[in-house]
C-alpha cells in the first residue's frame, strides 16, 4: 500500500536495530503497517535503543517479536500448501467476492475501490481473465487527501498496477476541515476508484455491470 522506498526506509532502520517508535517518527505510516513490514525481520537492538527503552523491557518486547514472528512464518507455510495453485474458477469466485465488497452496486457503473494496490491488481486480473476487458479500458480516480503529494500518488498507483498515467482521471481531493487529525498518514496514497469503460463496445458498457450484478444475485440468492 506505500512508496517502495518507505517501506524499504522502515526495513533498513529496524536492521539497523531501532524500535517501532522511533522507525514511526521517520518513516509517514502507522505502527500497524510497521508491524506487518517488519514482523519477520530479525531485531538486534542498536545502543540508542537500549538507552532508550531499558534492557529488561526490550527483552520482553524482543521475546515476543519472535514468538509472532515464527506464529506468521508457520501460518504462511500453512496457508501455501491450503491454498495451492488457483484455477480460474478460483479466480472468478474470488474476484466476485472482491466486487460484492468493494465494487459499485448503482448507477450501471462498473468500479472497484480500494486503498490497497493488492485488490485492484486483483481486480484487474479478474477483469481480464473473466470478461476478457483490456487494460486499456481500465480508468483510475484517486481520492486524495490535503496531506498527499498528487503526482507521488500517481506514480506509485501506475506502477503498482501497471496502467499508463494517461488512464488516471484528475485526482479528487477531500478537504473537509473536520477530517480527523489522527488520520492523516494512513493514507499516504489514498484510495484507487478504478472503473471500466465501453471504449464503444456495449459488452463492457452497461452489460457488464448488469452480468456482474446477475453473478451476485445467483450467488447471494
Amino acid at each position: 500500500m506505500y512508496y517502495p522506498e518507505i517501506k524499504q526506509k522502515a526495513i533498513d532502520l529496524r536492521k539497523q536495530g531501532y524500535s517501532y517508535n522511533y522507525i514511526v517518527k521517520h518513516v509517514p505510516v502507522a505502527k500497524s503497517t510497521l508491524s506487518e513490514w517488519l514482523h519477520d525481520i530479525p531485531f538486534i537492538p542498536n545502543k540508542y535503543t537500549l538507552e532508550t527503552i531499558g534492557k529488561a523491557h526490550l527483552a520482553s518486547g524482543v521475546y515476543k517479536h519472535n514468538v509472532r514472528a515464527k506464529s506468521l512464518e508457520r501460518a504462511e507455510l500453512q496457508a501455501k500448501k491450503d491454498i495451492g495453485i488457483l484455477s480460474n474458477r478460483d479466480i472468478m469466485m474470488l474476484g466476485l467476492g472482491i466486487y460484492i465488497g468493494e465494487g459499485g452496486k448503482t448507477v450501471n457503473i462498473t468500479k472497484i475501490t480500494n486503498s490497497d494496490p493488492k485488490i485492484i491488481k486483483f481486480a484487474i486480473k479478474w477483469f481480464v481473465s473473466a470478461f476478457g476487458v483490456d487494460v486499456k479500458q481500465m480508468k483510475i480516480r484517486l481520492h486524495l487527501y490535503p496531506d498527499n503529494n498528487e503526482k507521488e500518488c500517481i506514480e506509485y498507483w501506475s506502477e503498482q498496477t501497471k496502467i499508463p498515467k494517461n488512464q488516471f482521471f484528475k485526482s479528487s481531493v477531500d478537504v473537509r476541515k473536520n477530517k480527523k487529525q489522527s488520520n492523516n498518514r494512513k493514507l499516504p496514497f489514498g484510495t484507487a476508484h478504478m472503473t471500466v469503460q465501453s471504449l464503444g463496445n456495449k459488452d463492457f458498457g452497461v452489460y457488464l455491470h448488469r452480468r456482474i450484478i446477475a453473478w451476485i444475485n445467483k450467488v447471494l440468492c
